[in-house]
């Protein structure tokens, strides 16, 4: 039996996405989940991820700051509080186009999510991205 577990973002590891973003990993196969992963993504001023999408739904809140979603190609202007839905397959990414912090909370709806960035056609499993977290 999976047991309930107190997940503290400052004490776990972080990775770093290049381009000033950087994730922290929070609800994981790690910690006992079999349906779902989440975590925090903090954006430095001007940071962006490429644009990707995954095999899964997938919901993002903005935590702090404003940012930038293009989804499918279509820009949206988000302020703290604001929640996207973004079914399988559709491309999008996060922009912080402010000179404050951004913050995000993600959740995917599989335990097995995977990335594929539209630039290169690279995919990878989300699993596999946390594995290069580290601690600071």
């Amino acid at each position: 039996m999976t047991k309930p577990v107190i997940l503290r973002p400052d004490a776990l590891p972080v990775n770093d996405r290049g381009n000033g973003a950087r994730t922290i990993p929070l609800v994981t196969r790690g910690c006992g989940s079999t349906s779902m992963i989440n975590g925090i993504t903090a954006f430095d001023p001007g940071a962006k991820i490429g644009v990707h999408f995954h095999n899964c739904e997938e919901s993002v809140m903005i935590l702090e700051g404003e940012a930038v979603a293009e989804i499918d190609g279509e820009r949206h202007h988000l302020k703290t509080g604001d929640t996207t839905f973004i079914p399988p397959n559709v491309p999008h990414r996060f922009l912080n186009e402010t000179e404050e912090p951004m913050r995000i909370f993600w959740i995917y709806a599989d335990i097995n999510a995977s990335r594929t960035m539209v630039e290169t056609g690279i995919e990878q499993t989300i699993d596999d991205e946390h594995e290069k977290a580290k601690r600071l």
